[in-house]
């Protein structure tokens, strides 16, 4: 249900959204970098996200503001798209989108582009007339983490017959979490070994947002135990679920596929699990 009390609306904080992607050689021109109107339609959806994740309620966009490309991004690279919501009117929202590009073999990273994306809340039902933005609060700086935290909206072609996520999507976006994370802890080019028992919890629906987190749970000489969860949330509610578990085994490697050491240091470290609830 959208909340159509227009008198006490409640107060949200300025909050970031992550949308993290690979550069792929079909996603690039001839000169072997990503294309602008893949990395525009990627700005557009983490700031689509951001929005509803605000709103709660539909949202279209309105406008961007001009966007002028400093730096490409390259096959291979990690792009990081990191939305926030800066103003809020009655129905109308403007989120600020950066992208950034960031090598695999040592992490050097570079602002592709910055822009600004104004949203426009297009309520549904029969209070949508009454329906409000809620104020906008400054978010306090944020801490350190080493938990990653992605997120994607689930499409049609994405679904099977019934319009609930194929299995095989939902473990490939939290592999591609888990890639993302052991290659950033290690600074190397990571590949999967293994993934341990992978359990679905509950289905995702067409239309609702997966969040994949994963952090570095250990370390051996050259492998990396990474531990993942996949979260649903509707779009409207807010409401989530923890969707699936699992664990992967990554490998750091060196330019011709053989095992090397993650750190210069050969010793196992081991990492207390996060043991909060759902």
């Amino acid at each position: 249900m959208i909340s159509t009390d227009t008198t006490d609306k409640p107060m949200q904080h300025l909050s970031t959204t992550q949308l993290v992607d690979i550069v792929f050689p079909g996603d690039t021109n001839h000169h072997g970098t990503l294309f602008g109107g893949t990395g525009l339609a990627l700005m557009d959806r983490v700031a689509f996200i951001a929005a509803t994740r605000f709103g709660r309620a539909p949202f279209v966009t309105a406008s961007c503001e001009r966007i002028d490309f400093k730096q490409p991004a390259r096959i291979g690279h990690i792009v990081e798209f990191t939305a926030r919501p800066v103003k809020a009117g009655r129905r109308s929202l403007t989120v600020e989108v950066e992208m950034v590009a960031e090598t695999i073999v040592g992490r050097q990273r570079h602002t592709c582009t910055r822009g600004v994306f104004h949203m426009v809340a297009v309520p549904e039902g029969e209070n949508a007339a009454h329906y409000a933005l809620p104020k906008l609060l400054p978010e306090d700086a944020p801490g350190e983490s080493d938990m990653l935290a992605m997120v994607e909206i689930v499409f049609p072609d994405q679904a099977n017959s019934v319009g609930r996520m194929f299995g095989g999507e939902a473990i490939a976006y939290m592999t591609k979490a888990a890639f993302v994370t052991a290659s950033r802890y290690s600074g190397k080019l990571v590949v999967l070994a293994s993934s341990e028992r992978i359990d679905f919890a509950r289905p995702i629906e067409i239309g609702e947002i997966v969040e994949a987190e994963a952090r570095v749970a250990s370390v051996g000489r050259s492998s990396m135990s990474v531990e993942t969860k996949l979260w649903s949330e509707n779009l409207l509610t807010g409401e989530r679920h923890i969707t699936a578990t699992g664990h992967f085994t990554m490998v750091a490697v060196d330019e011709d596929h053989r095992p090397v050491p993650v750190r210069e240091s050969e010793q196992i470290e081991v990492f207390p699990l996060d043991q909060g609830g759902a």
